[in-house]
């Protein structure tokens, strides 16, 4: 998984982070918890508050449904 696979990290943090609030995460956290997903393996200096709000507001939707 890659940072441009916003739509698959948003599952996935749904996924290991059921009950969490999207909106409530910061973004160094959130950066954490990317990283940490299993199958993520692109460079953690790639990205930036564009790609991490862009997961925040699927993740929102994700959990939303």
């Amino acid at each position: 998984m890659k940072w441009t696979d916003v739509r698959d990290i948003a599952i996935g943090l749904a996924d290991a982070h059921p009950g969490v609030a999207p909106l409530t995460v910061r973004f160094t956290d959130l950066h954490r918890w990317v990283c940490e997903l299993p199958g993520f393996d692109d460079d953690p200096e790639r990205s930036n508050e564009k790609v991490l709000e862009a997961i925040l507001m699927v993740w929102l939707d994700e959990v939303e449904d």
